[in-house]
């Protein structure tokens, strides 16, 4: 079972170092499923998302938002599901709305995929929103327990790639960024 974090100064950067760590692993598993998802739509492989790398950096947040809003649920997996099925449906929802309406970009429509039933406007539907719970799941009960045996029995180790894969991350966002 996964810990729950105190708030000392060293547990406080050894959880840094593991959110940098889930953070990537999200972004990766992230870009996995959507080339998954292309595939089965389009029939062909193609990059998603708005880096160079493999990782997509809205499965990032999400996996952050499960992380920290259902830490104190860890026990309850029914509860963590739907936490996170919802809270992630909503960062989906918000996040696709304000980059439709503000930015006038469109990353991902789900009224033009296969299995959208109930979706809103394209930002989200019902298949996304389980999806979030099921990645949860994933997350909390088989990602993050091998993730802390790796931090508490390597801790050197783990600190070097927890921060040289989320400093290729972020670097790979920035330079995204810079060339747009």
């Amino acid at each position: 079972p996964c810990k729950e974090p105190d708030l000392n100064k060293e547990s406080f950067k050894k959880l840094v170092f593991k959110l940098m760590l889930i953070y990537v692993i999200a972004g990766i598993i992230g870009f996995i499923y959507e080339t998954i998802c292309v595939y089965i739509n389009d029939g062909a492989f193609y990059k998603r998302g708005t880096t160079f790398g493999p990782w997509i950096p809205i499965y990032g947040f999400g996996c952050l938002l499960i992380y920290f809003l259902t830490v104190k649920f860890r026990k309850k997996p029914w509860l963590v599901f739907l936490i996170s099925a919802l809270s992630c449906g909503a960062l989906e929802l918000a996040t696709g709305f304000v980059l439709d309406k503000v930015f006038h970009t469109r990353l991902w429509d789900y009224s033009l995929v296969i299995l959208n039933w109930g979706n809103l406007n394209g930002y989200i539907c019902v298949r996304s929103v389980i999806t979030w719970g099921l990645f949860a799941l994933i997350l909390i009960y088989a990602i993050l327990p091998p993730v802390e045996k790796f931090q508490d029995k390597h801790p050197k180790a783990f600190k070097i790639v927890s921060t040289s894969l989320f400093s290729l991350f972020v670097l790979d966002i920035i330079l995204g960024l810079s060339l747009k």
